[in-house]
Parts: C-alpha cells; structure tokens; sequence
C-alpha cells in the first residue's frame, strides 16, 4: 500500500467519524431542546410548559382584563407574524424576551400568567410550523432569531 492510498483512506475514515458525531451532536440538542423541529417536539415542550402554568392561573376577571389589553397591542400582527416573532422568540432562549413577545402577541399578562388564548395558540403553532420550515431554518441561530425579533418587534 502506497502513501496516496494511505492518505484517503485515512482521509475518508476521518470523514466518517466526523459525520458520526455530527449526527450525535445534533441528536443530543435535539432532545435537550437547543434545536426545536417542528412537529412533536415543539408540541410536546409546549404542552408541558402549559400543563405547569394552567393551575396559576387562578383570577379569570384579571385575565379578560389583560387579554383585552394585551390584544390591542397584538392586534396589527396578522397571525403569520405572531407566529413569526413566536417561534423566532423561543429560539433565542432568552426569558425576557420570550416574555416581551408573550406579551406583544397577547399571550402572558401583565402578572407572567399565561392567557387562556395560549393553548390554542400553541396547537395552532405546530400546524404552522409544518408548512413554515424556510423561515424556521432562517432563525435557527439565536444571533439570528434575535435580529429578527429586534427588527419586527415593534411592527
């Protein structure tokens, strides 16, 4: 066996080994939630952020007041947009911004209690981000899902 030959297949089996631990790390931020895919997994982190919130949830008369707050300021987005800064927010990992676009889309009171509207908001999301996946793939980083929060924020 000769150098050249020795080289690729040093070279190919490098390539192998790289690709297989790509695959584990993506594997591995796929189920502790840095990655979120459209689908199941959106669906199931969402079901249980809810399940968590639904019991704090205890003044109905604070709620009505807040939604009709909080839905005038949400009420120039179209709902592609909501779920836009929606999914774009959760990608930044950042709480307070998260909690800024709860807020801005009519989802989370003034008093962090989620709005009764954000169960059906949520199952509504997964629907959308089966058939938004191009813009859900322009986010995927939080440096990009940030600037995109920053710039549709106050649209």
């Amino acid at each position: 066996m000769d150098r050249n030959k020795k080289i690729a297949i040093g070279c190919g089996g490098a390539g192998c080994l790289g690709l297989i631990l790509i695959v584990i790390v993506c594997v591995v931020l796929l189920s502790t939630g840095y990655i979120t895919m459209p689908g199941n997994s959106n669906s199931n982190r969402n079901e249980n952020f809810n399940a968590t919130n639904t019991n704090s949830n205890t003044n109905s008369n604070l709620n009505e007041n807040t939604n009709s707050n909080s839905s005038t300021s949400s009420s120039s987005l179209s709902d592609d947009d909501k779920h836009k800064l929606f999914q774009a927010a959760g990608m930044t990992r950042d709480n307070a911004l998260i909690q800024k676009v709860l807020r801005k889309i009519g989802l989370l009171t003034p008093d962090n209690d989620l709005s009764d509207d954000y169960a059906s908001f949520t199952k509504k999301h997964v629907e959308w981000a089966k058939s938004n996946t191009t813009f859900i793939q322009s986010v995927l980083t939080p440096e990009k899902a940030r600037a995109y929060v920053d710039e549709h924020m106050n649209d």
